[in-house]
């Protein structure tokens, strides 16, 4: 032995030496498994913390106004965006042009974003409506699109409750403070307190675009939702995107309490894409790139990341905290 090893000739190493061989062998092997069974149960719970952590986040992504029979350039790039990004699919209102017909959900939506309907949650928008009781629009997607004399209703993803509203109105009944959907909502909001919310539909009540702008008929569903701390509101509509920083129904910021919209009419209607002068509280807009706005919901938090089409170099991203 060379110099500064430790003498081996103690009590316990003369008594292994009297061991048998198959006996030594034995105490070998036993060890080596020992050792491998501890790695292995790191592994196992290393795993399923991972596994905990997988569940507690999810994947939202999509947009409004989509497919256009009349060029299906912008949504053909939308969905090829959409191929490479998993999770929840929300489609805001709008998904076949130019009535939302049976035929046109066949020819138009299906060959594009139809290749996602297993995993999507679609929001009526006011050209489903132009064929009668958005019978096209029902006839597609069928239960996934809720109880189809209403176009409402609310799931959970993760940690986070979804609600889905009907900004068509006049065809539930109205959206004013004690109508039949804006009670349901408060009902709704109350049985599901999750520390975090999301609700989306198609007309925005905030817009800086050109050819629609604020819908103002919609504010008492915002107000429920804020009186119930709702995070993020996603609407279409205008044929952009633009970015609210959070506020309160009133237009006012509100850091603590608000709610941030997002208007994201940028799945491939090819028209309406102007913008007016911004409106208060605006932060980002762009007019000229189709896209997607893809959101990870964590547990107390949210990233956004709008993906633009191939070739296109806009994009917005950033994070916020659940109320």
């Amino acid at each position: 032995m060379g110099p500064g090893w430790p003498p081996i000739e103690t009590a316990s190493y003369r008594g292994l030496m009297k061991l048998s061989p198959a006996l030594l062998l034995w105490l070998v092997l036993m060890t080596i498994s020992v050792a491998g069974q501890s790695s292995l149960d790191s592994k196992s719970a290393s795993a399923k913390a991972n596994a905990v952590s997988s569940a507690s986040v999810a994947v939202l992504v999509g947009a409004g106004d989509i497919a256009s029979c009349d060029d299906l350039k912008g949504a053909e790039a939308t969905a090829k965006l959409i191929d490479n990004i998993p999770g929840t699919v929300f489609a805001a209102g709008d998904l076949a042009y130019s009535d939302g017909s049976d035929k046109q959900f066949a020819n138009c939506y299906g060959p594009t974003w139809g290749r996602f309907k297993d995993r999507t949650r679609p929001a009526p928008g006011n050209h489903e409506y132009h064929s009668g009781g958005a019978s096209g629009y029902v006839h597609y997607f069928g239960a996934a699109a809720g109880d189809p004399e209403k176009g409402y209703y609310s799931y959970d993803l993760a940690a986070w409750h979804v609600v889905v509203l009907n900004s068509e109105c006049d065809a539930v009944g109205g959206c004013g403070a004690g109508s039949l959907q804006e009670q349901w909502l408060r009902q709704d909001l109350k049985a599901h307190p999750a520390k975090c919310t999301l609700a989306y539909w198609h007309k925005p009540l905030f817009s800086s675009g050109a050819s629609h702008g604020n819908d103002p008929e919609i504010k008492p569903l915002w107000d429920a939702l804020y009186a119930a701390d709702v995070e993020v509101v996603i609407n279409g509509h205008d044929h952009d995107y633009e970015r609210f920083a959070p506020q309160d129904p009133a237009g006012k910021p509100d850091s603590k309490r608000g709610i941030r919209e997002f208007v994201v009419g940028t799945g491939g209607k090819n028209s309406h894409r102007t913008f007016s002068s911004p409106k208060a509280n605006s932060e980002v807009r762009q007019a000229d790139t189709f896209g997607v706005l893809k959101l990870t919901l964590r547990s107390t938090s949210y990233d956004w990341e709008f993906v633009p089409e191939a070739g296109r170099t806009f994009t917005d991203s950033g994070s916020g905290t659940c109320h």
